[in-house]
């Protein structure tokens, strides 16, 4: 008897562990409730201006700096998840933090 309910622990167990590993990755799409953009997708991001850029990358932050000729030029910007489906996105203007934004998964950008 103690076999049939050691397995009856082990299956839900391994089930468990045999979800989508996505829990906390930055990649993928994201929106904000004001309609913007944003794809994250390893060291490149679609940010909201349609530009592509190059940043610093680990699991679940990103951090870029706007590029030239951007409504976001020169500004720090820093994204983290927050929650599975949720991030945080902070920007630093001429070296003073703004209010942060939270932003939310969406399904694919056209």
């Amino acid at each position: 008897m103690k076999t049939m309910q050691r397995r009856a622990l082990i299956l839900p167990a391994l089930l468990l562990f045999a979800a989508p590993a996505r829990a906390h990755e930055i990649d993928g799409n994201w929106c904000s409730d004001d309609g913007r953009m944003l794809s994250v997708h390893e060291g490149t991001a679609s940010i909201p201006s349609g530009a592509k850029v190059i940043g610093e990358y680990k699991d679940h932050i990103f951090r870029y700096v706007g590029p030239a000729e951007d409504p976001e030029s020169g500004h720090d910007v820093r994204i983290r998840i927050f929650h599975d489906e949720d991030l945080v996105l902070e920007r630093i203007i001429e070296g003073s933090p703004q209010p942060e934004e939270r932003w939310h998964r969406c399904g694919p950008i056209a």
